[in-house]
């Protein structure tokens, strides 16, 4: 009985001794639109800073990353850069519903050379070629296509896109010069200042530009502690700060 005992007190002693470590050693992984990259960097120094916890981000297009979720990459929280490939997500089961919602929103823009004039859509993108995410899986891209068919200039000027896999390359042709303009977010041509905003579309001419974020498992315990306590960061008054710093619009606002 007394060597029974022995053994189970080891047990428990090893246990413990490796359970502790593991919750210690979590990582919170986030995967986000690539347009969220300066926020994500930023509310991770900020967090890590006041909870000692380390996170770890992956950029990429909001559909590239919904795939790799449903081929079992392991997130912790998604964060898209529309509704729709969140609403992929969930149909499949693989998010927390009730963490679900919006954390920011965005404009669309047209960004030129430093020097380049404010002028109308049409007249910026007849003038040579244009870099925007791909309109058949990049939300940017989708955005951009709608716009431009809206204001009825699509077939006017689809033959000078050039299509980038996410809306930050659509940026960097621009900076690169291997492109006149490109249509991205008001967020990423804010962090470039070399590049000028020429124009901004009208909300009115494509869907509201929402970023969902949510828990990426069940609430039976498959999401981590230090996603939830992150995403709970995110949505908070100094996460929203942060929102609105890198050129979003803050949830409360965002339509």
């Amino acid at each position: 009985m007394r060597d029974v005992m022995i053994r189970f007190v080891v047990a428990l002693g090893l246990l413990a001794g490796t359970a502790l470590p593991t919750f210690a050693a979590e990582k919170i992984v986030v995967f986000a639109a690539a347009s969220m990259k300066d926020v994500i960097d930023t509310a991770a120094e900020k967090f890590k800073a006041e909870n000692g916890s380390e996170v770890t981000a992956s950029y990429a297009s909001s559909s590239v990353l919904a795939k790799q979720i449903e081929a079992g990459a392991p997130a912790g929280i998604f964060i898209s850069a529309d509704l729709d490939w969140m609403d992929y997500v969930q149909e499949r089961k693989l998010i927390d519903n009730d963490s679900r919602a919006v954390i920011a929103g965005n404009a669309l823009v047209i960004a030129g050379a430093k020097d380049a004039k404010p002028a109308e859509a049409a007249e910026i993108l007849k003038a040579g070629r244009f870099s925007m995410g791909d309109p058949s899986n990049v939300p940017a891209g989708k955005y951009g296509k709608a716009a431009l068919e809206k204001l009825g200039i699509w077939g006017d000027v689809s033959a000078n896109a050039v299509f980038a896999e996410n809306v930050r390359v659509a940026l960097q042709y621009v900076s690169r010069g291997e492109v006149t303009a490109g249509i991205v977010y008001a967020s990423d041509r804010a962090q470039v200042p070399e590049l000028t905003e020429v124009y901004r579309f009208p909300a009115s001419s494509h869907a509201p530009i929402l970023y969902p974020a949510a828990l990426v498992g069940t609430p039976d315990g498959n999401a981590q502690s230090g996603a939830k306590a992150f995403l709970a960061f995110l949505r908070s008054d100094a996460g929203q700060a942060i929102i609105a710093d890198k050129g979003f619009v803050p949830a409360a606002d965002a339509k």
